[in-house]
């Protein structure tokens, strides 16, 4: 079996460091903010090109914390898209404030600009956008709005490790950034674990206050805070796997770019990467009309996928009716009925995407016209010839 992902394949590349920063850990008997913890934070906030980096238990905690950092509570709106992990939202409740949705532009899957400025009221204190499967948002345009409203931009990186817009890393954009390092990311620890980053001190104070009690001094509270530590085990695994992060989503494009090409004319539509920013591939993305039809026809052939993510937020059973009048959402639940990921991992061989290849390209097409219609105006967009940029026909699997 291909798996999706494969968290146990990155250990075994990195076992030697990885043993030997737990055995560290260990043998210091400090486990929790100790030496690991501080110079982690340094490590990676001086990575993502920022001043200040906070750890903390986990991605959905990361943004939590943000939010209350930037003052938002009970009676604020805060934007954000219904195409991304139910983190994204559930973080936003959990400070009070209620989540406004706005729906995706269909090449990238992240929040869409121009469908911006009509959610904004004047009880929005802050906007979300998600860099969704390692693809950046679109972030100048959000910037500029959020600016000219006096709104905080917090950047859900969860899934971008490493991707950068216009240049730059990431996490570097927002007032406040956040991170994820569940274990199937490009950054994945051995466990949960989460980080902050912001160049603006006040917030950085702020969120280091958060983390803990809001203790300047122990056991005194300054402010009403919570327990959400980074431990000294999952730091010391990431700085080790730091070390390889660019080495590793080099790879992950490399792999894409093999899906690309042999996936080229199939009748699925191809993850672009937007000419704003790199893609570092946390997961490759395709669109198919008749998208569980072939998750099943690859299951049968031994190749793992998921789908990420097969309901939107807002139609959620938890979250249906509570969200207030999310109006129409079309391009994120045409999402959710068509992507599919599939396999994708720095450990994922040649040989691996060949036969995943070969198998979608073996799917029987039967795609409509519509569909292969859509998938065209896609290519053409992005500069392709849009006769070669898809087939409804099936195609015999290859070798080479």
């Amino acid at each position: 079996m291909i798996p999706q992902a494969n968290p146990h394949a990155q250990y075994i590349s990195h076992q030697a460091g990885i043993d030997q920063a737990i055995a560290r850990v260990l043998e210091k008997g400090r486990y929790i903010l100790g030496e690991e913890s501080v110079a982690f934070e340094h490590e990676f906030a001086d990575y993502i090109g920022v001043r200040y980096g906070v750890g903390v238990g986990s991605g959905t905690e990361a943004l939590h914390l943000a939010l209350r950092a930037c003052g938002v509570g009970p009676g604020d709106e805060v934007i954000t898209v219904a195409h991304t992990a139910v983190a994204t939202v559930a973080a936003i409740e959990l400070c009070g404030a209620t989540p406004v949705m706005v729906d995706i532009a269909p090449r990238s899957f992240t929040l869409d600009p121009t469908k911006l400025e009509a959610a904004i009221t004047p009880a929005t204190r802050a906007i979300i956008p998600v860099h969704l499967y390692g693809q950046p948002a679109d972030l100048e345009p959000i910037l500029s709005l959020a600016r000219k409203q006096q709104v905080r931009v917090i950047e859900d990186c969860a899934q971008s490790h490493g991707a950068t817009y216009r240049g730059r890393r990431t996490g570097a954009w927002g007032d406040m950034a956040c991170f994820s390092f569940y274990p199937t990311k490009n950054l994945g620890a051995i466990g949960d674990g989460g980080f902050v980053a912001t160049d603006d001190p006040r917030l950085a104070e702020n969120a280091q206050l958060l983390r803990e009690y809001g203790w300047r001094e122990r056991y005194v509270s300054d402010v009403a805070g919570w327990n959400t530590r980074l431990d000294e085990l999952q730091a010391a695994i990431l700085r080790v796997k730091l070390r390889t992060l660019d080495a590793d989503n080099a790879q992950r494009r490399r792999l894409a770019s093999m899906y690309d090409e042999w996936l080229a004319a199939r009748p699925v539509i191809l993850p672009v990467e937007m000419p704003y920013g790199q893609h570092v591939y946390h997961l490759y993305v395709v669109r198919a009309e008749r998208r569980d039809a072939l998750q099943a026809f690859l299951k049968e052939r031994g190749i793992g996928s998921l789908i990420h993510f097969p309901v939107p937020v807002h139609l959620q059973p938890a979250y249906r009716g509570r969200l207030g009048d999310v109006g129409s959402l079309p391009e994120t639940e045409r999402a959710a009925r068509e992507v599919l990921s599939l396999p994708m991992f720095p450990e994922l061989t040649e040989a691996e995407v060949r036969q995943v290849a070969n198998a979608v390209r073996e799917f029987p097409g039967n795609c409509s016209i519509v569909a292969a219609t859509a998938a065209n105006e896609f290519a053409a967009e992005m500069g392709r010839n849009p006769s070669a940029g898809f087939s409804c026909q099936p195609s015999n699997s290859f070798d080479g």
